[in-house]
């Protein structure tokens, strides 16, 4: 998928995915990868400045960790950011049903 395509929704798309469980950044562009059956391949240098700047507006907060005998910096969501995500997710669905209603609207042949 084209990573312009995703311009404006990578924040809600990381929130998402670091929901449940915190994450190293590899590990969530894999997730990323696995919840889009394959559809998004983004690039880390998308993902890491975008991962600093919802640490800086506090939706996320990081730590070192050891992951698999490396050091890696683990993101987790805040309380926060769960309160950005479901402002995202609703955001979307009024998105997605406005865009829905112009190509594929009702009655119109």
């Amino acid at each position: 998928m084209n990573t312009d395509a995703l311009r404006g929704h990578m924040d809600a798309l990381l929130l998402s995915v670091l929901e449940h469980e915190p994450l190293h950044g590899y590990a969530i562009i894999e997730a990323l990868q696995a919840r889009s059956g394959g559809a998004l391949n983004v690039p880390t240098g998308t993902v890491y400045p975008a991962l600093r700047r919802l640490e800086q507006a506090g939706h996320l907060s990081s730590e070192w960790a050891e992951v698999g005998g490396r050091r890696r910096r683990t993101y987790r969501l805040t309380s926060a950011g769960r309160t950005a995500l479901a402002g995202e997710r609703s955001a979307w669905r009024r998105f997605a049903g406005v865009i829905g209603s112009v190509l594929e609207p009702r009655g119109a042949e």
